[in-house]
């Protein structure tokens, strides 16, 4: 499946016309078998339709069924980025709250933890880019706890406590995050979907040729409705790939929060 992932981090087009030839090749092979078998007899083509309509029934059902896991696996991704952003921004408030020297150190830390954490949602295929996010987020994790665990041996306050739960929010999210966008569509769901594809194309062209009327036109409208839903489902499974990809725009707006820092302001005076 390997070299499909390299075809379609080129181009998911160049996917769906691989895809659709494949069908329409199918398509005519089975045609072509269903005429000589016919050998001007039609008795079987009522047969064939029975089969024919069970295997397309069926290839819809895979459908459905990969476009569901696809599409909770794109929502896992999306509300994943959500949380953690809001994870790092509570976790960073919090560290402003703290009048301490470790606190300081740890909102800024926090602050390059959301920049790192917004390239890592935004990272190409390479392995070398993804591997550089996560050898950061593991050192700037270990940095920032370095701090609390100094901030919380000076100070064992409320306040300390509930920036130790929100440090481990934080950490937790980008592990849910991380493990979201490595469960992808599994090989054999991919294969299930192409070969029921392929194999509900064959089956069709045979009754087609059984009847001895290709159809090659409603055949092809079907067997690129087919490629379309095949490829948005590919599309939506797969993290780094093609144009559905979660937005990283959560962590913008959790570090434009950042700009400005935290100000107190003065107590309004009271009347006498």
């Amino acid at each position: 499946m390997s070299w499909i992932a390299e075809l379609a981090a080129w181009s998911m087009l160049a996917v769906g016309v691989l895809l659709f030839v494949a069908q329409m090749g199918a398509l005519e092979i089975g045609f072509r078998t269903g005429r000589r078998y016919a050998r001007g007899q039609s008795e079987h083509s009522e047969g064939a339709g029975v089969v024919v309509a069970g295997l397309l029934g069926l290839l819809a059902f895979v459908l459905a069924l990969t476009l569901s896991f696809a599409n909770n696996r794109f929502a896992e991704r999306r509300m994943g980025s959500l949380a953690e952003a809001n994870a790092i921004g509570t976790a960073w408030l919090r560290a402003k709250a703290v009048d301490h020297p470790h606190a300081v150190e740890i909102a800024r830390l926090v602050e390059d933890y959301a920049r790192v954490r917004s390239r890592f949602v935004q990272s190409s295929r390479e392995p070398t880019s993804i591997e550089a996010a996560n050898a950061q987020t593991n050192q700037l994790q270990s940095e920032i706890w370095g701090h609390l665990t100094g901030l919380v041996r000076e100070q064992t306050t409320p306040l300390t406590i509930a920036l130790m739960s929100a440090l481990n929010d934080t950490f937790d999210s980008s592990t849910t995050e991380r493990f979201a966008y490595a469960f992808t569509l599994p090989p054999q769901l991919f294969w299930l979907l192409i070969g029921m594809a392929l194999l509900g194309m064959l089956a069709l062209g045979f009754q087609l040729g059984l009847r001895g009327r290709p159809l090659r036109l409603l055949a092809g409208l079907l067997t690129a409705t087919w490629t379309i839903v095949i490829i948005s489902i590919l599309d939506l499974a797969a993290p780094r790939l093609g144009s559905w990809r979660t937005s990283a725009i959560a962590y913008d707006w959790t570090i434009a929060g950042f700009q400005g820092g935290v100000t107190v302001p003065p107590l309004p005076s009271r009347p006498q």
